[in-house]
């Protein structure tokens, strides 16, 4: 059972963010959509709150106002298996907007931050090889969307 549901403050793209997450991973789906009424604080009628799962986790989505906005010290990891999961994800999140950033980092659309990593990154940076994570963490720093074949011969050099 998850016991800790991520809220993400939106200004007003909670719906939008919410079904457009839900199609594109696997087992995902939209939930309870909470609309506002005249004793909110919102414009009665629009959305408030929205559930939902990606991929089996629960997320809710919250409207506020633009007072906060998403930036990079918070992220969503996102371990793929191959690099064709890779480039999926990392194509449908920067499109329409999104921004890449380095090292396998990027904004979508709505400003949210995701790591699109392999998901064997706890073996790429594993402290007991030192060596290899020096040679894995520099064919990284040079990177935007990650080249796994090239990170894997990064740890198997030497």
């Amino acid at each position: 059972m998850q016991h800790i549901t991520p809220c993400l403050w939106f200004h007003n793209e909670a719906e939008e963010a919410a079904r457009f997450y839900t199609s594109l991973f696997p087992n995902s789906s939209m939930g309870l959509i909470t609309r506002n009424t005249k004793d909110t604080p919102g414009v009665e009628g629009s959305v408030m709150v929205v559930s939902f799962v990606l991929n089996g986790q629960s997320f809710t989505a919250l409207n506020g106002n633009p007072q906060f906005a998403f930036n990079e010290s918070i992220s969503l990891m996102l371990p793929c298996h191959s690099q064709e999961e890779i480039d999926y994800y990392w194509q449908r999140l920067t499109a329409d907007g999104g921004q890449e950033s380095m090292c396998g980092w990027l904004k979508d659309r709505f400003g949210v931050s995701w790591q699109v990593a392999p998901s064997n990154f706890d073996k790429l940076l594993s402290p007991k090889q030192p060596t290899r994570v020096a040679r894995v963490m520099r064919a990284l720093m040079k990177m935007r969307k990650l080249d796994l074949a090239a990170l894997e011969r990064a740890y198997q050099e030497g």
